[in-house]
């Protein structure tokens, strides 16, 4: 018996077959027992439970970067068409722009000959301030004023030349008031 192997013995064993089906219900049912313990309702909304306690609030922060990324995108997007706006805007601008600019060649170049043309001629005085308040009076003829002043100069001279001769004559009297006598006198003429 020695020389036997256990392969041998496990095939001088023959199957039984009543065995071997209570071998198998006893499987099945300790595989459903354990199936049906794994899987009961409330363990299962315990499971459930768990998993929705991990899992919320990572999505409800990444639901939150999401709608704040869309109105962050979403404002970029209306700045951009409106900059796009704007950029056809100045397309349509663009005669008014360049006629802008040869105004401002023109304007530039009157300020420079205005410039040369000062420098040019000789400074004048700069009006007094009568000559700036005045300037909008209309002037006085002066065809009268002429004629009035040549008659008062002449009687000037004259009385000048009287008071003169006197002083020279020896007249003894205050020479202001012989001229004022003799003005007056020559006056009444």
């Amino acid at each position: 018996m020695a020389s036997e192997s256990p392969i041998s013995e496990i095939k001088a064993y023959e199957t039984d077959q009543e065995l071997e089906t209570r071998v198998k219900k006893v499987g099945e049912r300790i595989s459903e027992n354990l199936h049906i313990c794994a899987n009961e309702p409330s363990l299962a909304l315990y499971r459930l439970a768990e998993h929705v306690k991990k899992t919320l609030p990572p999505t409800v922060e990444s639901r939150k970067r999401v709608r704040i990324l869309r109105s962050e995108l979403q404002g970029a997007y209306f700045d951009a068409d409106y900059s796009l706006q704007v950029i056809h805007s100045m397309d349509k601008a663009s005669s008014y722009l360049t006629q802008t600019q040869e105004l401002l060649k023109n304007s530039i170049f009157l300020v420079q000959q205005i410039k040369y043309e000062r420098t040019r001629r000789p400074r004048q005085r700069e009006q007094s301030m009568y000559q700036r308040f005045s300037a909008h009076l209309t002037s006085v003829d002066l065809s009268d004023l002429k004629e009035t002043a040549r008659e008062t100069a002449s009687r000037v001279e004259s009385a000048l030349q009287r008071t003169t001769s006197s002083s020279s004559a020896g007249s003894t009297g205050d020479p202001g008031t012989s001229v004022l006598n003799r003005g007056s006198s020559s006056s009444s003429n």
